[in-house]
């Protein structure tokens, strides 16, 4: 996996102050993307122990209230072997921490992924330009949901996420 760049202390990508991990790699092309420089998979810089590192830094810190990881696409094809592994060590080390994910995919197309569950909240769908809103808490474009990963899997279908 590669990625672009990692954000100490982010406040728009997720609830409280955030880790965000922007990795390489999207398909969804969006018009109007506010990230086009992470869509080739094989930009940026190899996410070695060195990265990894530097994320759980980040993370260790009491204020942080947990990671984002976005790009690019966290699910591209090429990405979600690693991704996954990432998200389960996290949850492991950093079990207080939420975690929060991007993608361009619909929920029902990702919902069955075996390390979905260590998700806490899912920003699904592709950024349509038409539908850009700026007023939209944590997405760019209307059509775009914010998913409760917890309550959707135990009920079965996707429900939005209410700040707590």
């Amino acid at each position: 996996m590669r990625y672009h760049n990692i954000t100490k202390d982010d406040m728009l990508n997720g609830e409280g102050l955030r880790a965000v991990l922007w990795v390489a790699g999207c398909s969804h092309n969006c018009r109007e993307c506010h990230n086009p420089i992470t869509w080739d998979i094989r930009g940026g810089l190899y996410f070695d122990q060195a990265a990894k590192e530097e994320l759980f830094a980040a993370l260790d810190h009491d204020y942080i209230s947990g990671v984002t990881l976005s790009g690019g696409d966290p699910l591209h094809p090429d990405n979600r072997e690693e991704i996954g592994k990432l998200m389960v060590e996290i949850r492991e080390r950093f079990p207080n921490k939420t975690i929060w994910l991007y993608t361009g995919y619909q929920w029902e197309e990702i919902n069955r992924l075996p390390y979905i569950g260590k998700a806490d909240v899912v920003v699904d769908g592709e950024f349509v330009a038409a539908l850009k809103d700026g007023k939209l808490p944590w997405r760019g474009s209307a059509n775009q949901r914010v998913i409760d990963v917890q309550r959707s899997l135990m009920l079965g279908e996707a429900v939005l996420y209410e700040s707590r």
